[in-house]
């Protein structure tokens, strides 16, 4: 049993045919399916994907190349679209520089939003960074000093200290298909390293599809392949990391359970 805890179930490449990727998960053995927003228009389709069926769940929240278009969403949006009961998560959220598709300054405020929404609701955190470790960590450290609150790291590819730092604030980290990558070298050796009741699998389908469909749109059942990868890295079989890994969601998203 594996659970997909990131997919974009909403996006072009997978909405056209839900019924059809979610039978091709569900016969790869994928169990469960975290379908994620990245911005305010998105929210009723996703929360309305996971309402249709029972192994799909939602998180509502502002990826960071959407947040200057959402600059002054508030608090209240957000806890209100956070009562529906298949609602789990707060995200995805975070930095990102790479791109800098939105000013830096509104997402860091707005990753504070999502952080006391979190902290207020305890659902966790689906924190996006990339090449903005220093920030992401500095604003992480901050918040957990005024309260404490769950939160992942979805997609780890950031630095071996960094994960560090982000374990020993208490999160936890999803690993993706890229970690198949043949030039993935240190996330490989990162990943080995992370503690079992911290990590969990994902596929940001439709984007980054594992070896041996790299260059292919990505689905949900894919997860099964970086699964079977990342058991091979940490020298246990498939059956155990599923375990460890299914066990590591319901922890994190406790709602699922209800």
């Amino acid at each position: 049993m594996l659970i997909d805890s990131h997919c974009h179930l909403e996006y072009e490449g997978l909405v056209e045919d839900q019924n059809g990727v979610l039978e091709r998960a569900r016969a790869a053995g994928i169990r469960g399916f975290l379908n994620i927003s990245t911005r305010r228009s998105e929210w009723e389709r996703v929360v309305g994907t996971a309402a249709r069926y029972p192994d799909v769940w939602a998180s509502v929240g502002i990826h960071p190349h959407e947040a200057d278009q959402h600059a002054d969403l508030g608090e209240a949006a957000l806890l209100e679209a956070t009562r529906h009961p298949k609602v789990i998560g707060i995200g995805e959220t975070g930095l990102d520089y790479y791109y800098d598709k939105s000013d830096r300054e509104v997402q860091q405020a707005l990753f504070r939003t999502h952080i006391s929404v979190s902290r207020e609701t305890g659902l966790p955190l689906i924190i996006h960074t990339r090449d903005a470790e220093d920030d992401t960590f500095r604003i992480l450290e901050e918040e957990m000093g005024k309260g404490a609150f769950p939160a992942l790291i979805h997609c780890f590819t950031a630095s071996a200290d960094f994960g560090r730092k982000v374990l020993d604030l208490g999160l936890s980290i999803s690993i993706s298909g890229i970690v198949t990558f043949k030039n993935a070298k240190d996330l490989q050796d990162v990943v080995a390293t992370i503690p079992e009741d911290r990590i969990l699998v994902e596929t940001d389908s439709p984007f980054l599809a594992p070896v041996p469909h790299r260059g292919k749109r990505c689905e949900p059942a894919f997860t099964a392949d970086t699964a079977r990868f990342v058991a091979d890295l940490r020298g246990i079989s498939i059956e155990s990391l599923g375990e460890a890994t299914t066990r590591n969601f319901f922890d994190l998203f406790k709602k699922a359970k209800a």
